[in-house]
């Protein structure tokens, strides 16, 4: 499990750069907000166009193959970003590229740890994996920020690729490569119509789609929203991405107290207290924080921590309900609907900032506040979906 957690650290670690940096590439490039959304959304097309290939392959191969092409994928796409990229279409490759990277590594290394356990042991191992990933989230925003005022933002990218390169490294000399027995299939590879038909994982899948909308919102715009506060307020105060990686640090102890509070008092019971928590803050930061920097980033600090509360919870309610001969299938579609729920949330705020520009307290009161509807729906699908109980199933 050591092994695994390390390299998903080393993969993750320069995933969130460019939201770190958006404010300085968005002056550099001549970015508009639309733009920006874009770049830090198209991430998250290229995961979801290619996740399901490669997790479905993870039920045929040993997924550390697979892990492999991710992370030697990821390297390329942050070297690249740091050495071509120079403008808008060179950083929307390089961004599509390291999404696809991504795909390759991220649920299979998941999948690693979930086909070596079982039970509440499985459970707490989907915990720690998404701690170590919660872990290099938060520390990219810091180690970016850092980074960009020692060297210039290049050089983030350019330390992004290292840590991808050396989490290949890891892969390669420590992950196990045999594969585990697998229950005889003629499954279609691409054939998800056993995975809709499961009511139960669709619940949690539902649930973890609208979870990522509103992270990836959060996680692309925090930055320059707390820039922009403390900007129009004329208050000094710690950088915006000392704030946020605060913020990442605090959603990572939430995201294990999250695992552990859902073993103890039920995954619905705590994803509906996470859930309701994040729409009450969507619905109003954006309008009480803007002139307030420090109400801003506390109420930024919740939220985030909010959205981790529940990250482990909602997939391991996936992992635990999926049917073992299509647990890989039914990751794919976990993690595919979650990251395309990721592409949507940045672009969906950056094209309501830039259509109601001329009112900047309105833009960002709509750009957050439209994501509490969404996730009351997504809840609203885990309670009616993921209640549904069965052997050996933690609700």
């Amino acid at each position: 499990m050591l092994a695994v957690v390390a390299a998903q650290v080393g993969t993750q670690l320069g995933a969130f750069a460019l939201p770190a940096l958006l404010p300085s590439y968005m002056a550099r490039w001549h970015l508009g907000p639309a733009e920006a959304g874009w770049l830090v959304g198209i991430f998250y097309a290229g995961y979801v166009v290619s996740v399901p290939v490669l997790l479905a392959l993870t039920d045929r191969f040993a997924p550390s193959r697979i892990y492999l092409v991710g992370a030697g994928l990821t390297a390329c796409a942050h070297l690249g970003f740091a050495l071509a990229a120079d403008g808008f279409w060179g950083a929307f490759a390089c961004r599509i590229a390291a999404g696809i990277g991504w795909a390759g590594a991220y649920m299979p290394g998941l999948k690693i740890l979930a086909d070596r356990c079982e039970g509440e042991r499985q459970a707490r191992a989907v915990s720690w994996h998404a701690a170590g990933v919660g872990a290099a989230s938060a520390l990219s925003f810091g180690v970016a920020g850092g980074m960009a005022a020692l060297a210039g933002p290049d050089a983030a990218f350019l330390l992004a690729g290292l840590t991808a390169s050396l989490a290949f490294a890891i892969a390669l000399l420590g992950f196990p490569t045999a594969h585990p027995p697998q229950i005889p299939t003629t499954r279609r590879l691409l054939d998800y119509r056993p995975v809709f038909r499961n009511r139960r994982a669709m619940g949690w899948i539902a649930g973890y789609a609208v979870h990522t909308w509103e992270m990836a919102a959060i996680r692309a715009w925090g930055v320059t929203f707390l820039a922009t506060s403390f900007a129009a307020s004329g208050q000094g105060g710690p950088g915006a991405t000392a704030v946020f990686t605060a913020a990442g640090i605090a959603g990572i102890l939430c995201s294990i107290a999250g695992s552990e509070l859902a073993i103890r008092i039920g995954r619905v019971r705590l994803v509906t207290t996470a859930m309701l928590g994040a729409a009450a803050i969507a619905a109003t930061v954006g309008w009480v924080g803007l002139g307030l920097p420090w109400l801003a980033a506390t109420l930024v600090v919740v939220w985030l921590g909010l959205a981790y509360l529940d990250s482990s919870a909602l997939t391991a309610g996936t992992v635990q309900v999926a049917e073992r001969e299509l647990r890989g299938a039914t990751m794919g579609l976990h993690s595919m609907a979650g990251y395309a729920g990721g592409l949507v949330g940045p672009i969906g705020v950056g094209i309501l900032l830039e259509a109601t520009a001329d009112d900047p307290q309105f833009a960002w009161w709509i750009g957050f506040a439209h994501l509490a509807p969404i996730g009351l729906i997504g809840l609203w699908l885990v309670r009616r979906l993921g209640r549904a109980s069965g052997p050996g199933v933690v609700q």
